[in-house]
This record gives structure tokens, sequence and C-alpha cells, in this order.
């Protein structure tokens, strides 16, 4: 489509005329008075500035925000029907919900944004005449087509995606459970280390795509087109020799709860070296796993919340998408691990007291992307040489922490002491609201 025909019909704001309808929109959501939802059909608002703003629920449907800044806006349940959003930027904006069938969102940066539930399907789109704009109009049935979009890091779960054209998309470490793609053009996309868990790619076209490292247990390739795709290093379904073992290793867990409670009498601490824990659920939730060693456990998206790991040796574990929050990981030894996108709210990662001394807890060389950090308690912990980008860190207590050769660019809420790297990859961000999490709870008993 050309320029002229993309902005036919469209009336273009300033970017003060959009501030007040944004304005009396916010006022809206909040129920205060001379509040009034936002209609933004069919207007240009390319390369204006909605970053930070609310305007979940607006309707902004068929309008083009070509080269808009929108990084952080609230965008859930709005209605995009049709919008243009090409090279839009988007990172960490939450578009819950938000209806984008028909949009256009080529070479856009959605990089951390939360597009769960988000529905990407085809659209009939009203394109309007020249001269008489929405008076003398045709339709046009437009696919979704997010070709060449950056969803680095972004959460995607549930998403609705047939039939979309992203070609050459970068979904790097997204998480895409459940989604669906069936259909979809995915040729040369590059999903390496995702989270792709029932997944539904039936019929796509996945020549050329990058799975490496990612996770697709329960995913759907039936009749898609794979020629020439990589898979190395895929993360499939548990295998049944692991589903027979999970009752064993759960007797482990039980000695090692045992051998806490009765201060090394009863009991042993758990060796569950290179196993794979995923059979086992939720069962280790809270558990007393003191001194177990996992190293090189596949624990990918275990439930371990609250769990005691004080001292744990858990080097080269694949923690991804784990939940630790609140877990006691004084002392644990985490170096190497993968913890991209895991739950470490309110987690307990300082120094353990232990003969006289204190033994920190150790994360070198870990990859911590994406991971969910907020309010955890990271005093003295070693994160030297680890991957923190996109971590979130807001609130974290950072006391003394080691953060050799450390790039903080993409890090939220820690300033890093001065001499390093400063997070200034996105550039001027609005104020972030403050965590809506729970205070941590006082750390568990050793």
């Amino acid at each position: 489509m050309s320029a002229q025909a993309k902005l036919a019909g469209r009336r273009r704001l300033t970017q003060a005329e959009l501030d007040l309808i944004v304005g009396s929109h916010e006022r809206y959501l909040q129920r205060k008075p001379g509040g009034r939802r936002a209609s933004l059909r069919f207007v240009h608002l390319g390369g204006l500035n909605l970053s930070g703003r609310n305007l979940s629920e607006a309707d902004l449907s068929a309008s083009v925000l070509e080269g808009c800044r929108l990084i952080r806006t609230k965008l859930e349940r709005a209605d995009l029907f049709g919008c243009d959003l090409r090279m839009a930027d988007l990172r960490q904006a939450v578009m819950v919900k938000a209806d984008l069938r028909g949009v256009c969102l080529r070479g856009a940066n959605l990089a951390q944004a939360d597009l769960t539930g988000a529905d990407f399907r085809e659209g009939k789109v009203a394109i309007p005449g020249a001269k008489n704009g929405l008076d003398i109009s045709r339709h046009e049935e437009r696919p979704g087509e997010v070709d060449q979009a950056n969803f680095t890091g972004a959460i995607l779960n549930d998403a609705e995606l047939s039939g979309v054209s992203a070609f050459a998309a970068d979904f790097t470490d997204c998480s895409l459970v459940g989604a669906k793609l069936i259909g979809a053009n995915l040729k040369d996309a590059n999903f390496s280390g995702a989270l792709m868990e029932n997944a539904d790619m039936s019929g796509a076209n996945l020549d050329n795509a990058n799975f490496a490292g990612a996770v697709l247990v329960g995913a759907n390739l039936m009749k898609a087109s794979t020629q020439g795709a990589r898979m190395e290093q895929v993360l499939r379904e548990p295998t049944q020799e692991a589903v027979d073992k999970a009752p064993e290793l759960l007797e482990r867990a039980k000695a090692n709860q045992a051998w806490c409670k009765t201060g090394g009498k009863e009991g042993a601490a758990a060796k569950m070296d290179n196993e794979d824990l995923r059979p086992l659920g939720a069962a280790l939730k809270g558990a007393r796993l003191t001194a177990m060693s996992a190293k090189g456990a596949v624990m990918v998206g275990l439930d371990l919340s609250g769990a005691h790991l004080q001292g744990a040796k858990l080097e080269g574990a694949d923690l991804r998408a784990a939940n630790l929050r609140g877990a006691d990981l004084r002392g644990a030894k985490l170096m190497r691990a993968d913890l991209t996108k895991a739950d470490l709210r309110g987690a307990y990662l300082g120094p353990l007291p232990l003969g006289g001394r204190e033994i920190p807890t150790d994360v070198t060389g870990a990859k911590l992307r994406y991971v969910f950090a907020q309010t955890a308690n990271l005093t003295a912990a070693v994160l030297d040489d680890a991957d923190m980008r996109g971590a979130d860190l807001t609130a974290a207590v950072m006391d003394g922490v080691s953060i050799k050769d450390v790039d903080f660019r993409q890090v939220q809420g820690f300033e890093p002491p001065k001499g390093e790297p400063t997070h200034d990859e996105f550039g001027p961000l609005p104020p972030k609201d403050p965590p809506l999490i729970e205070a941590a709870e006082e750390a568990p008993p050793e």
C-alpha cells in the first residue's frame, strides 16, 4: 500500500491534541470526573509519543501509529484492529488480550512486551477513500503481519497467531506457552531458547527457523514444513525412564527433609545430578532440600516456591521458568545455571552463616535473562559474568553484590555503582509503577 493510500481519510493529530485525549481516557479508567473513553479510530498518530500512558480498553482501530514511541504503554484489551504499527517502539508494553487482528507490526520492537492472549489473526480492514474518507470505502482481508519484528523476551502465552506472517521475526527467549501458530509463516524466524510448551504450529512454514535450545514439550508440528530448521538441544517431553524414576527421586527428596529435621541423624542430602526432575511437578514446593546436589539437572518450570535450598549445588542446572518465589537459596551454587524467565521474587540469595563464616551465593556465569527478581535479597551474592539482560531487580537488595563484567544496560530497577555500564539501552523511560507484589517474608530457618 502506498503512503498516500495508507493515510487517506485519516486526520493527523498533534502531540498536544493526543495528550488531551489520553488524559481524558486515563481519568475514565480511574472513574474520575471528566473522563471519557478514547476513540482514536482512523486517525494518523505516526511518530508521536505515548510512552508510559494508559490506553487500556481504548479504540485505536485502523489508525496509523507507524514509528510511534509506546514504551511501557498499557494497552490491555485495547482495540488495535487493522492498525499500522510498523517500526513502532513497544518495548515492555502491556498488551494483554489486545485485539491485533489484521495489524501490521513489520519491523516493530516488542522486546519484553506482555502480549498474553493477544489476537493477531486475519482481519477485514476498511480502506477509506482518498477524498471522502469512510463515506466511500472498500474492505480488504489482511493477515496479521509481524515480519522482522523483535519479540525477544516477550510473553505471548495463549496468543492467537494462526495464519500470521512472521518472516524472520525474532522470538528469542520468548514465552509462547499454549500459543496458536497454525498455518503461520515462520520462515527464518528465531525461536532460540523460547518456551513453547503446548504451542500449536501445525501446518506452519518453519523452513530455516531456529529452535536451538527451545522448549517444545507438547508442541504440535503436524504437517509443518521444517526444511532447514535448526533443532539442536531442543527440550522435549521427559523420557519414560525419567517418569519411571520420579518416585525414587521423590524418596530422595523426603530423605533430605528428614536429614534437615533431625540435624543429620536420619536421611541424607539428596543426590540428583543430571536427573530430569520435571515429572515431580509441584512435589518439591516448600520442601527442605538444604545441601541437595542437582548439578546439571533439568528443572524447567519446576515449582520450588518457598523451598529450602540453602547450600544447594545447582551448577549448570536448567531452571528456566522455574518458580523460586520466596525460596531460600542462601549459599547456593548456581554457577552457569540457566535461570531465564525464572521467578525469584522475594527469594533469598544472601550469604549463608556456617561455622562462624558466611558463604555467599555464587551465580557466576549464570543466565538470568528476563528473570523476575523484584524484592529478592542478593546481599553479597557473586554475579560476576552473569547474563542479566532484561532482568527486573526492582526493590531487590543488592548490598555488597559482586558484579564484575556484568552489562546492566537492559536491567530494570538497579543503578550500578559509578563507573559501571548504565542501563540506557532503551533511552529515557517514564517512571514505572511500584511492583505489585507482596513484601518478602522473613527468611525460613536454616
